[in-house]
């Protein structure tokens, strides 16, 4: 089936680089074991938001595989696909120490066969929030997730709120597509001075790291807000654009509420919307959410 390579200096953990590898191993451990399999897809550069899906997986499943795949479809041709930061003998560490049992790393032409042809696009959804900021995007993330879950077969797959635009377009797909396995959403993880973990923090020089927690000064303003009543999308934004104002080093890309569902703008906050904001920090885009209660 697989072969176990060393991934970490203190052990082994199976490492699968082909679909036939991966989907065979997720088969047997269902028939032989009754196993259930969780699936925590990645891009490397693991951090503990990562952490906190490998976790919440291993509670959930049986076995669980943790995918490292730096996508090239996702990425625009002006955006950071050769810089992205690769770690992987630390990912191979850190996925290991949270206890997952397998690690699928292919190639990009394992993924993409030469040749291929076919895509997803989940098309309206997908032009909204970063889908419009970064054209394309979306529909690469959602035709590289389809093949992970028909890779893997899992029962569940498990993602992080941080993304919370491509969280939506992915459950439209696995509706749409009425595909078996469930996608479980798991909350921000921060670092201690609120900053939302992403693997592009590490292109922040310092000064650019105080200035980024400009978004989630945002955040917390609209948090406060509607605690203290406030529902308009108008003034939530207003409010928001403010903060932003304060620091003028970070380019605001979009504050917006939406419906979480359909990633569609709405004038009033109600239990569940989605507030989001994207901005530029010198040369680094980053985005925050939070989901308003």
């Amino acid at each position: 089936m697989g072969r176990a390579e060393r991934g970490t200096e203190t052990g082994l953990i199976e490492i699968f680089r082909t679909v036939e590898e991966l989907r065979s191993w997720t088969r047997a451990q269902r028939s032989e074991h009754g196993s259930t399999v969780g699936l925590v897809p990645t891009m490397g550069a693991l951090h503990a938001g990562h952490a906190s899906l490998i976790r919440a997986a291993r509670r959930a499943c049986s076995q669980v595989a943790v995918s490292i795949f730096v996508n090239p479809t996702q990425f625009g041709p002006n955006e950071d696909f050769a810089k992205y930061p690769r770690s992987f003998e630390q990912d191979c560490a850190l996925a290991e120490r949270e206890g997952a049992d397998v690690l699928f790393v292919p190639a990009v032409e394992e993924m993409y066969p030469a040749g291929g042809e076919t895509v997803v696009d989940v098309e309206r959804l997908s032009r909204r929030l970063d889908g419009r900021s970064r054209p394309g995007h979306f529909r690469g993330v959602a035709t590289v997730v389809a093949k992970l879950l028909i890779a893997a077969e899992p029962e569940f797959a498990f993602f992080g709120q941080k993304d919370a635009a491509q969280v939506a377009v992915i459950r439209r797909m696995a509706a749409d597509l009425r595909m078996a396995t469930g996608i479980v959403v798991c909350p921000i993880v921060r670092d201690a001075d609120g900053l939302a973990l992403s693997s592009r923090n590490a292109y922040l020089s310092a000064q650019e790291r105080a200035q980024a927690l400009t978004l989630n000064r945002a955040i917390q303003r609209v948090e406060s807000l509607v605690a203290r009543g406030e529902r308009g999308a108008s003034a939530l934004i207003a409010a928001t654009g403010e903060v932003f104002a304060a620091e003028p080093a970070v380019r605001m890309d979009y504050i917006e509420l939406v419906d979480w569902a359909t990633l569609e703008t709405v004038n009033t906050a109600v239990p569940g919307s989605l507030f989001a904001v994207a901005a530029w920090v010198g040369k680094t885009r980053l985005i925050d959410n939070t989901i308003l209660q």
